[in-house]
């Protein structure tokens, strides 16, 4: 514990070093919350993009501050609200009007989530972030850490969580479709970006338009290039999480939900091999691979974060993700040519009495074999929601019931997708071998599909020294 302490305290104060400036408690302010009968005072750091479709869902709250550091990107949301103040610089937003701000939409590349959210739970704001939560599992548990102290409403932006069909698919499981789910398989079409790629050489000047030193914040320095923005950064380690990381929340979401998992105990991949001549690999160590296949396995487990529907335990499982266009074997009951997921992915839950077939949120969910559709029987045991994920998230923050994504529930889901990662950055990690000089093919050991085995508890991987660099990282003064 002393080592977890050291590792969480170190990791905050990095984080509020990186911050730049100090946080004052919200009651120092003199401005409490208001009456659940009024709007909200929404700031949105991150208005192009994604954070343009939050701006229109929430259009019906007070929106009072943007933050961008693209002027071109959030353009067309400047444009709509003409005399909504503006911010290139979060801190500065904050210092000038944290006492006007009641909650904050943060829709950003993953690297740049967490600071903001942080100071956001420490002025007392609630926070909205977008998926993944954060960048590495050091970061969620410092977001986890910070929304029990400050005790403020939080969501993570896997809307998935708020659709019925979500619930639907954990009702049917936990209610014995398909006996105890031993196996899952979940899959993607992403990347649809440019991933296994070399980084760019040669320096390059940012557009006047752009703040790049922001745009990067905590993340290592590199000099701006055309290849990361605007939706390219997600294929680079430094700034994205890959395809797992775009889409894991929103697929592993059922499948969490409906097993009631926690972190998994291990994870191990595969990953494609780029070669640009013969037996010559391509050299893409800051890029994520074209495609991947993952393993996570889970031990047995009763309950969840969130609620405990049952009392009987659920067996220990593994779960399989696959992206890139690969897939799962296809299975017997589908036939040889019915649709198999939907364009962009699938989820495949195989029981001891069955198997489940869904598409990318827990929709359009068919039994292939097992019990029938228990929908039909009228077992309702999980929460359903009204409203569009943003606005479950701001009626929250008014007292108006409860968030469909908190972070208690988000981060042990976020944890999950990021471990698969870390066996993904250490499927081609080469290891030096003992008295060897940097010279040659003959000195690398390559571990290749290594599992890694994880203790959650001290956020460590126990059988892989190398992984853990990965776990957290310090952030970059800006």
């Amino acid at each position: 514990m002393k080592k977890q302490n050291s590792r969480r305290s170190f990791l905050q104060n990095t984080a509020l070093a990186a911050a730049g400036f100090i946080i004052v408690p919200r009651h120092v302010l003199g401005r409490g919350f208001k009456s659940p009968s009024d709007k909200l005072n929404i700031a949105f750091i991150g208005c192009g993009g994604r954070g343009a479709n939050h701006v229109d869902e929430l259009a019906g709250e007070n929106i009072v501050a943007f933050c961008d550091v693209d002027e071109v990107r959030a353009a067309s949301t400047f444009k709509k609200f003409p005399d909504v103040p503006r911010f290139k610089d979060y801190r500065k937003m904050f210092d000038g009007m944290s006492g006007d701000i009641d909650a904050v939409v943060i829709a950003t590349p993953d690297h740049t989530h967490t600071l903001p959210a942080l100071a956001a739970m420490q002025l007392g704001i609630h926070v909205y972030v977008e998926k993944p939560l954060t960048h590495n599992i050091g970061e969620a548990r410092q977001l986890l850490e910070a929304s029990r102290k400050y005790n403020v409403v939080t969501q993570m932006g896997n809307q998935g969580a708020s659709m019925d069909c979500n619930a639907e698919l954990a009702e049917m499981v936990q209610g014995g479709a398909i006996g105890d789910v031993h196996t899952a398989h979940v899959w993607t079409n992403r990347p649809v970006w440019p991933q296994g790629v070399p980084t760019p050489k040669g320096m390059k000047k940012a557009p006047k338009t752009l703040d790049w030193d922001l745009w990067l914040g905590p993340a290592p320095y590199r000099d701006y290039d055309p290849a990361y923005m605007p939706f390219k950064w997600r294929g680079w380690w430094d700034f994205g999480t890959g395809a797992l990381g775009d889409m894991g929340c929103h697929l592993l979401d059922p499948v969490y939900r409906a097993l009631r998992l926690d972190a998994p105990v291990s994870a191990e991949a595969s990953c494609t091999t780029v070669w640009v001549g013969d037996f010559v690999e391509a050299n893409y160590v800051d890029s994520c691979p074209p495609s991947s296949q993952v393993k996570l396995e889970f031990n047995a487990r009763k309950s969840n974060h969130l609620e405990d529907v049952t009392s009987s335990a659920m067996p220990a499982c593994t779960l399989w993700w696959y992206d890139g266009g690969l897939k799962p074997p296809r299975p017997n009951e589908l036939g040889a040519t019915a649709p198999f997921g939907s364009w962009d992915g699938g989820i495949l839950l195989e029981g001891t009495k069955g198997k489940i077939l869904a598409n990318n949120y827990g929709d359009d969910a068919v039994v292939l074999s097992g019990s029938g559709d228990l929908r039909k029987n009228g077992r309702t045991t999980l929460p359903r929601y009204k409203g569009s994920h943003q606005e479950i998230w701001a009626e929250a923050c008014k007292g108006n019931g409860k968030a469909s994504s908190p972070f208690e529930y988000a981060v042990p889901l976020t944890e999950t997708l990021l471990m698969g990662n870390l066996a993904v950055r250490c499927y081609d990690y080469k290891v030096l071998k003992p008295g060897a000089k940097e010279t040659g093919w003959a000195p690398w050991d390559y571990p290749g599909r290594v599992r890694l085995d994880w203790d959650s508890k001290e956020m460590r991987v126990t059988n892989f020294e190398a992984a853990n660099q990965f776990i957290s990282r310090e952030a970059r003064s800006f």
